[in-house]
């Protein structure tokens, strides 16, 4: 069966040592089997510290994947916003990979109201090609697909689609969010077919309920069964999509315990 993990946060203090045991802590008191970090700031443009945790990450049994910033937008026609853009995700691709990552989790970005989203696709495209140049990314770049925003790059199946053209050919991975794709308008009881048809493939779900309705385009998680979408479609689509699983749900320990229970049991069933 496919791991079953849940979000945390860096798990290092501000002297870059670890804090309450770290992620596999964290891992271990929820009984999840994989975790999703990130190695700094997400709002930041700093390459990620040193892990002290690195050796353990690297040879434990915990599947671990990486957020990259929430900053990063590779999507863009600002220079100023895409090349650092490019170098960050970079670096970031290379630190986790060093810690056993088996992915690396990036937002699919946007243009602005006044672009040709088509320069968007290219930029993505561009981003490959020239990480090829330095022989590639070191692990699985997997693309986000996002709740809002008319000119994003993976919010409508449509824009997922034509990212695909883009990247596909360079093995991109892709993550279907439950949270996202409710928001952006998507059907979820076709959600894990429809990506699939887009992008040949899912390597992760994250796997959130909503605080809003359909088609809001508000990005505000709530816990798995305490949300708009129905807690039954939210397991049909861990089911159907047959990869790893990250919660990144609202709750404390006690909670997401829970949630990750729920979650496995219903993998076991199918």
């Amino acid at each position: 069966m496919h791991p079953v993990g849940v979000h945390v946060g860096p798990g290092l203090t501000e002297d870059n040592e670890l804090d309450a045991g770290g992620p596999l802590a964290r891992a271990a008191e929820v009984d999840a089997d994989g975790v999703q970090v990130f190695l700094g700031d997400p709002q930041g443009w700093k390459a990620p510290p040193p892990r002290p945790d690195a050796d353990a990450l690297l040879a434990g049994d915990v599947a671990v994947f990486v957020h990259a910033p929430y900053v990063l937008n590779v999507a863009s026609t600002n220079n100023r916003i895409r090349i650092p853009s490019r170098k960050v995700l970079a670096t970031h691709a290379r630190a986790s990979a060093a810690i056993g990552a088996r992915g690396m989790v990036v937002h699919g970005g946007h243009v602005l109201a006044k672009d040709d989203p088509a320069a968007g696709f290219d930029n993505w495209r561009k981003t490959f090609v020239r990480q090829a140049e330095d022989g590639g990314f070191p692990l699985p770049l997997l693309i986000e697909n996002t709740a809002g925003g008319d000119n994003a790059m993976a919010r409508g199946l449509d824009a997922v689609d034509r990212l695909w053209e883009a990247v596909g050919e360079f093995g991109a991975g892709f993550v279907l969010d439950t949270c996202h794709a409710w928001a952006a308008g998507w059907d979820l009881a076709t959600a894990v077919d429809d990506a699939r048809r887009a992008t040949g493939r899912i390597d992760l779900v994250h796997l959130n309920n909503s605080r809003d309705p359909a088609g809001s385009g508000r990005d505000r998680h709530a816990p798995l069964a305490a949300g708009e979408i129905p807690l039954e479609l939210l397991l049909e689509v861990a089911r159907a999509a047959d990869c790893p699983v990250v919660l990144e749900t609202p709750g404390d320990a006690a909670a997401h315990a829970e949630e990750v229970a729920l979650v496995r049991e219903a993998l076991a069933r199918a």
